[in-house]
């Protein structure tokens, strides 16, 4: 009989271990408001550069529905230019119950991976020039590591500068 091995804590994880593809968890202690501050934050405690750290937020592409943008965890984001860059008229950052319905995840967990369906992601480009980015895992208090351009290719994203 094989040894037994634990399920992936996440959906996001699993989709990651089904592909085959290297990745590190990070866990840490997360905080009830700002997320992406806290992460930064906790993981700088570990060495980790903020400019490694993303944040991935639920976008209304108008006439399109809900759509994912990653960016760096300290940038704003350009609605417009995400809009564009997923071939849409405009984009607003969507409320949170709308987030977490679109996803599956809760606001603060939402990872682009393992997403409840598969939406339409844009990663911002300065993330690609990263040797190694960490996103949310699916759980607050969760990331992993992994390369940025295989993140891109598991979830077919666009790459473009969505930052303001």
């Amino acid at each position: 009989m094989a040894p037994h091995r634990p399920a992936p804590a996440t959906p996001a994880l699993a989709v990651l271990a089904a592909a085959g593809v290297a990745h590190r968890v990070h866990r840490f202690a997360g905080g009830a408001r700002d997320f992406g501050a806290t992460a930064a934050a906790r993981l700088a405690e570990r060495g980790i550069a903020a400019e490694r750290i993303a944040k991935t937020l639920v976008i209304e592409l108008t006439g399109a529905g809900p759509a994912l943008a990653v960016i760096p965890v300290a940038a704003r984001l350009a609605p417009k230019r995400a809009a564009a860059a997923l071939g849409a008229r405009g984009a607003a950052l969507a409320d949170p119950a709308t987030a977490g319905r679109a996803t599956g995840y809760v606001p603060g967990g939402i990872s682009p991976l393992g997403g409840r369906r598969r939406l339409p992601l844009v990663v911002d480009a300065a993330l690609l020039a990263q040797p190694a980015i960490l996103v949310s895992a699916g759980r607050r208090g969760l990331d992993v590591e992994l390369d940025p351009a295989e993140l891109v290719r598991l979830t077919g994203a666009t790459v473009a500068p969505i930052t303001a």
